[in-house]
This record gives structure tokens, sequence and C-alpha cells, in this order.
């Protein structure tokens, strides 16, 4: 197939003026583009350069150049490694791209022809041909496959629905349980969702107060206020002009409501800190207000686990003073200071406070083997990253060799003491806190106003594991979970963790109403890593009391 998409490619060039040839395989170029940030970026990077030795590069692939059936297969079916690529050996999972051909072609075009690299553009024809040979065999066969998976069972005393269909990729929830709970969109769009009727409504587009031609941009945190304004949060690599690359991290916040609408959103405060030196921007993304007034934030790390990189273009410092971080500001300022209420926190998606004002975080650890976290975040503390993760000995090597002794006399605080029976704990083997890769994302207290087994405890969503088999050779999170915290003699917090839902697809955050309903924001549609199936948008689900 090769040599034919090359004669392809050529035929055109003698047929049609260059020109219009260019200005057709650039429009090929820019649809290509939009569908990488889409559906590529999370593992082979913005750079294009992956993340060795879990993700190979796409940019300049010698791989991905030598065989174009090959690389069209990928995207169809799916790849198990081992494979070699720009002579390193990688080992992974890649699952199949829910693309349709010429989505296909456009996105082989743009990664054949970036980053300095050239090749004949991809067609459509090419990759129906390539398609047919693979497992799926056509675009609607994938579909099929990667269709909604049937809803699981709800405990004992509840029933499930779907309340609505996601039209893109969304990564928040906010509202205060209303009738109406806002949905924000990864590239930074809201919907309204009628909670009863399950319409969404698209009600501010990124383009109202985006400029999205300034870099890459993703949106990870939205929350209400008393008033209903809504307070938006995005990061966005920023390039042009500067030393290093940068995140710049904007707060937008909306002003008045009209029939419960929000305005379009203004700037109220920005900051930006240099970009991540690997995959590892974690970026801002949860923020929420806090029981005495104040707007919290979790502020992720910008590394893995306090590597410094070797690219020029990107800062060598480590971590910086706001980063792997959870920060307070005062939303009344019209010039808010950052104060950094306690460090060492990797990434913290999700917080939230419980019945009696105590903060806690879920924290995804390092591409090592360390456990997730659940942590009690109290003021000036520190929670170990990047020196200390789960409760892992301080010692040399652990988890890498790269891993920096802690500076004389920092005292760390443990995570909570899970003993199970989900989430990886045993009573008589507890674990601090979640099974490693699981990825722990929202989460929410259920206080008064909602029916036992849940009152009185957290729930958390887990995304689910993306490293592959090397790392967790079982499927881990796509669920949520209950934890019911307690202390111990010693004074040192446990949780008893019970499954509430699973298998979810790769659910992301989770909010109450006022009845003591719960919606469950999931970010796609396959429940495992195991079947390597590609991502479509997700879907709200409601947990409900019968």
């Amino acid at each position: 197939m090769r040599s034919v998409g090359r004669a392809v490619y050529l035929l055109v060039c003698l047929t049609f003026p260059a020109s219009i040839f260019a200005a057709d395989q650039a429009a090929q170029v820019q649809r290509g583009q939009l569908i990488f940030l889409q559906k590529c970026m999370m593992c082979h990077q913005i750079t294009g350069l992956g993340v060795p030795p879990i993700y190979p590069p796409v940019a300049k692939s010698d791989w991905l150049l030598a065989d174009r059936e090959r690389a069209i297969k990928v995207l169809c079916e799916g790849l198990s490694g081992p494979i070699q690529v720009n002579g390193k050996s990688y080992t992974n999972v890649m699952p199949a791209q829910v693309l349709d051909d010429q989505q296909v072609a456009d996105v082989l075009t743009y990664a054949t022809n970036s980053w300095g690299g050239h090749a004949p553009a991809f067609t459509d024809d090419e990759v129906k041909a390539a398609r047919s040979k693979t497992k799926f065999k056509t675009y609607a066969v994938l579909l099929q496959a990667t269709a909604f998976q049937p809803l699981p069972k709800p405990p004992a005393g509840w029933k499930i629905r779907a309340v609505a269909s996601l039209p893109e990729f969304c990564t928040r929830f906010a509202g205060h349980g209303g009738k109406y709970v806002f949905v924000l969109a990864q590239f930074g769009g809201v919907y309204r969702l009628d909670v009863e009727t399950g319409a969404l409504t698209l009600i501010i587009k990124p383009s109202d107060y985006l400029d999205l031609t300034r870099g890459d941009l993703s949106a990870l945190g939205m929350t209400q206020d008393a008033e209903g304004r809504l307070w938006i949060i995005t990061n966005q690599r920023i390039v042009e002009g500067l030393e290093f690359v940068m995140n710049e991290v904007v707060f937008h916040r909306t002003s008045e409501m009209n029939d419960g609408i929000p305005s379009q959103p203004k700037v109220w405060f920005k900051t930006s800190y240099p970009f991540g030196v690997g995959p590892y921007n974690h970026g801002v993304s949860n923020l929420a207000f806090g029981p005495d007034g104040l707007l919290y934030v979790s502020s992720g790390s910008r590394t893995d686990g306090g590597e410094t990189g070797k690219d020029s273009h990107y800062s060598a410092a480590g971590e910086v003073d706001i980063t792997a971080c959870i920060w307070r500001l005062d939303p009344k300022s019209d010039a808010p200071k950052i104060e950094v209420l306690a460090r060492g926190i990797r990434n913290a998606y999700g917080f939230a406070w419980d019945g009696a004002g105590r903060l806690f975080s879920v924290t995804n650890g390092p591409d090592a083997d360390a456990p997730e976290e659940l942590d009690c975040i109290e003021p000036g503390r520190h929670y170990g990253f990047p020196f200390q993760f789960s409760n892992w000995p301080i010692e040399p090597g652990k988890p890498y060799a790269h891993t920096p002794p802690p500076p004389q006399g920092l005292e760390f605080t443990l995570p909570v003491a899970n003993l199970g029976p989900a989430g990886g704990g045993k009573p008589d083997a507890p674990l601090f806190t979640f099974d490693a890769h699981s990825s722990p994302a929202g989460m929410m207290w259920c206080g008064d106003d909602f029916p036992k087994p849940l009152r009185g405890g957290f729930l958390v969503t887990r995304f689910g594991n993306l490293l592959g088999e090397s790392h967790a050779p079982e499927d881990v999170g796509f669920d949520l979970l209950s934890c019911h915290l307690e202390k111990n003699a010693d004074g040192k917090w446990l949780t008893h963790t019970a499954t509430v839902l699973a298998p979810l697809g790769r659910p992301i955050d989770v909010i109450g109403t006022r009845d003591g309903r719960i919606l469950v924001l999931e970010y796609t549609r396959p429940t495992n890593f195991k079947d390597k199936l590609g991502w479509l948008p997700g879907r709200i689900l409601e947990l409900a009391p019968e």
C-alpha cells in the first residue's frame, strides 16, 4: 500500500497545480492537528516526542514512516508491543482509535508532516483498504464495538439511569444540586444539563472567552459560587517570544445570570510557570469554595518525580513554588495573591471537605508503581512529593534514581490507610491508599441529605490505568468508590473503602443533588484498558435511591 499511496501522490501532483495541492494538504494537516490534540496528545504529547519508554514518538518516527499500511492498521485496530522506534524499544498497548477513514488519513498526514517530517498525504481510500484487513473491517464495525457499555449494577436500594450522552470530552461538574448542573468541556465550552429531562445545552462556547490560537489549551476546573457565578480555570501552553515554554493559568468568572444562564466569562486572575519538562505538566485543575469562603485550587506537578529534563526549550528547574501544591485565594480581591496552603501534592484532581470542615484530596501517583493517595490536607504540611510516595521508605533509588533527597528537617504527612475491601486495601495489609495507576479523579462528600450506606463518607471516581500491562497487569479503577474515614488509637486516618459502581467508562467527576441523587461524569466509553478500544465522548449517569 505504500507504493500505491506514493503513486496517488505523484499522480495528483502531475494532474493539479502545485498551489492547489498544497492548499488541500494544508487543510488536511489542519484537520489532522485538531484530531491529534483530541485523541493522541495525551500519550504522544504535543511535541510528538511521546513518553519514553512508555509511549513512542510520532515525530520523525522511523517505525511510522516505514510501512504506511501498518501505520493505518494501528489506528484502526490498535497495537500491542514490543516495537522499535528510532532505536528504542517500547512495550505497551495502543487502543484502536474511533476515527472514520478520512479522519485516519488526516491525522496520519499531520503526524508524518509535522515536527520537520515530510511524507505523501494519506487518503481515505488508502485507509479503507488497510482497515478491511483489520479485526474491525469497517468503521461501522468499530463503532459498534465502541458503543456505550451496559449500565453497571447499582447497589441494593438504588437505581441507575443514563441521563445524557456527551457531544465532546468533558472534565468537570459544577452546581448547587438543583434542577440544573453545569458541565465543563475539555476545550472550555460549558453545557447546562437539565437533570430531569437530560437536555444538554451549550451555553458558553470556547470562542466566547478564549483565544485558542495562542497555544494548546485545556479546561480542567469549574465551580459555582453562592451568587450563581461560574468560575473556570484553564491551562494554556505558550511558546512564542519566551525563553521557555510556559503554562499560562487563567481564572475566568461570569457575572450576572439571565434566566439561569451565566454571562460571558471574564478574566479574573492569571499567572504562569514553566511548562513541564516531559509529559507531566498536570496543570491547575480543581477549584472549589471552602467553608471559610475562600477559593481553593489544586496545582499539579510539572514533573513525574522531580526530574529536571534535558530539552533547552523547557526549564530544568524541577518543581517551582506554585506547583505540586494546593492554593488558597481571596475571591473578593481585585488583585488576588496565591497563598500556598500545603505542599508535596503531586496531582490532586479532586478535593472536598467532610462534614466537620476538614479538607481531603485524592492524588495521582508517578509512573513508578507507588499507590495513589487520599490525604487529609492541613495548612503548612508537606505530603511528600517528590521526595516520598505513599508510605514508601525514603531511600536512594525509590522510586527513581533521580529522586532527590529531602531537605534536612522536613517532615512528611502520610496518606490515609485503606483497609479495603475495595481500592487495593485489606484489613491486615492496609494500602496507602489506592491501587497504583488507578487515577483517582473527582470526589464529593455525602452529608446528611444522602441515604445510607453512602451518608457520612466521600465518593471518589477512579479514571483507570493508562500505562499498560507492565505497570497494571489487571485493570484498576474504572469505578466509583465510597470512603468512610475514622481515626485509629494513634490519631492516624483510616478509610473503609467499598465499590459503589463498576465498571464505568473512565469516570472523571461526581456531584450530588439536594434530594440525595448522584451524578457521575464518564469521560469516555470503554470500561477497561485490556480490550484496547478507542475513545469516544462519554455520558452522564444518575444513581438515585429507589
